[in-house]
């Protein structure tokens, strides 16, 4: 008896060593793209990979490690390209823009990254950003409040644009057909209270997200190195 148990579990531990965590974190990142974040479960993770819960529970410690950790990778691989020798200012809308479209394409990016402040996954952008950030000329003074405002308005941005993404997708919302409806929501508005919202209710049909995006990191560094 003692001899079978011994044997089980020396096949569990080469198990769990066969099983990476790369691996595990792979197969959770296709998860999350395909069912989002609540259809990230350790029962579905295990069904996925053909194993059992305790082999995952060998390398992460719980689902919000996991959701971290998916995002890290995400994060990493959209921040780690090679940076051009451009200007800083070029460098910032390269960065900027990868990340935007991670999250376009990982929309659950966004929520992850704000459940997990101060983490690596922000760590990694903030560093890359504040880098560009001094490259600018932007006095040491003022470089925290510099770099934290771009992460800001990035990850803000995107990760809106994700979920406005992710509700269409739900609701089954064509885009050009959901802009038009509002923008004619908005134009119907009270012209004394909505004064401003009823001058841009055409803009709302025609704008393009990944332009208005990257226009305001322009107007943030323009004001960067208008200070600098």
């Amino acid at each position: 008896m003692t001899e079978n148990v011994t044997k089980n579990s020396r096949r569990a531990s080469r198990g769990e060593a066969a099983l990476s965590r790369d691996t595990i974190i792979d197969a959770a990142i296709a998860l999350l793209d395909s069912s989002g974040e609540n259809g990230l479960t350790f029962r579905a993770l295990a069904a996925k990979l053909a194993t059992g819960a305790g082999a995952i529970y060998w390398h992460v410690a719980d689902k919000d490690a996991l959701f971290t950790a998916a995002s890290d990778v995400i994060m990493a691989r959209a921040i780690g390209i090679s940076l051009p020798a451009a200007t800083p200012r070029q460098n910032i809308q390269t960065l900027a823009l990868a990340v935007f479209e991670a999250m376009d394409q990982h929309p659950w990016l966004g929520s992850a990254l704000s459940q997990a402040p101060g983490q690596l996954p922000t760590v990694r952008l903030l560093e890359r950003l504040g880098q560009q950030v001094a490259a600018l000329g932007v006095p040491a003074s003022q470089q925290w409040v510099a770099a934290c405002t771009l992460l800001n308005y990035l990850l803000g941005v995107g990760g809106q644009n994700a979920a406005n993404a992710s509700i269409a997708q739900v609701q089954d919302l064509e885009r050009s057909h959901f802009l038009e409806t509002l923008s004619l929501t908005w134009s119907q508005l009270d012209a004394q209270d909505y004064p401003f919202t009823r001058s841009v209710a055409a803009k709302l049909r025609e704008h393009d997200d990944r332009a208005d995006f990257l226009a305001g990191i322009d107007l943030i560094v323009q004001g960067m190195t208008a200070s600098a």
